[in-house]
């Protein structure tokens, strides 16, 4: 089946010679969540407007849906629904009538009973005659996202959709956003918080400098970079870590009665075994062992600092 979205060596140079995004070759299936992970400045916003037609690529193509997004641009944009960064409301409107323009914009007959669809759903049917300033910020950024939705797009751009918004409504999001995927909706999302990303991506999608480092599965991801750490807890507390037990590598925990060790899953073996008995060896108890993964951040930052050195 071919892909809901399809980037050849797409890339964005303007013209004072700053090339925003470089070539950038990517396919995303129907119904999957891509989380587009990077720095400010790193070209999230910049490939995200390219696809949706706000800015002309340079070079390369994208297909969406099968249609070229500048040889087909109106069918390609018809297939998009996108929830910007920036607030941009009509002040003075009501919130149903911002819902009623977008839908003409297009080309669609009004659809009542899918804008009080779309307006139940985001919790904003009881505001549906309020005027837009009258909101809160976080009521705004529901109705942005009711906007993108209301012609009922197949590719859901979120660029930063839960950015200064309350800890309810990130997570009435995330409630939205597996209800549209359940739906066969595919989503592209950049955030800065990194625990969405880990809570509802398919793949994750790293980007710094334009240019995009990988995209992988979230599991092998986390499974193939991600670097996990033994605690032990002491029954006894120590002062130092026994010179019997440096080649360890050891960390002493800051009240002395934890050791921490890390290992990396890649590798022929953990050493843990080993570890054990050279910690009875050396004459420590232990009281308990406990075992952490690094988190997705981790894999992340890591990934930013190799691409800047």
């Amino acid at each position: 089946m071919q892909p809901i979205v399809d980037v050849r060596s797409l890339s964005k140079t303007y013209k004072n010679g700053f090339q925003a995004l470089k070539p950038v070759t990517l396919t995303i299936e129907r119904g999957e969540i891509l989380a587009l992970l990077g720095p400010n400045g790193a070209g999230k916003t910049t490939l995200i407007s390219t696809l949706c037609g706000i800015t002309t690529p340079s070079a390369g193509t994208a297909l969406v849906g099968g249609h070229d997004i500048v040889q087909d641009y109106r069918a390609a944009r018809r297939l998009i629904g996108l929830v910007p960064q920036e607030i941009t409301l009509e002040p003075f409107e009501p919130v149903i009538n911002t819902l009623r323009f977008s839908q003409g914009m297009f080309g669609q007959r009004r659809d009542e009973a899918m804008i009080e669809k779309t307006l139940r759903q985001l919790s904003l049917w009881d505001k549906r005659k309020s005027r837009t300033r009258e909101l809160s910020g976080g009521m705004k950024r529901r109705v942005l996202i009711a906007k993108a939705l209301c012609h009922r797009p197949r590719v859901l751009f979120l660029d930063e959709p839960t950015a200064g918004v309350d800890v309810e409504l990130r997570r009435d999001m995330w409630d939205i956003v597996a209800q549209l995927k359940a739906d066969g909706v595919t989503i592209i999302l950049t955030t800065h918080y990194i625990e969405e990303a880990e809570a509802i991506a398919d793949r994750v999608g790293v980007i710094n400098k334009g240019e995009l480092l990988l995209v992988e599965d979230k599991a092998k991801l986390m499974a193939r970079m991600g670097r996990k750490t033994l605690r032990i807890d002491l029954r006894d507390p120590v002062d130092a870590v026994p010179e019997a037990l440096a080649a360890y590598d050891l960390e002493l925990g800051e009240d002395g009665a934890s050791l921490l060790y890390h290992y990396d899953t890649r590798g022929d073996g953990t050493g843990i075994t080993r570890l054990l008995q050279a910690l009875t060896q050396a004459g420590l108890h232990l009281r308990d062992i406990h075992t952490d993964q690094s988190s997705l951040e981790e894999i992340f930052v890591g990934l930013v600092k190799e691409d800047a050195a």
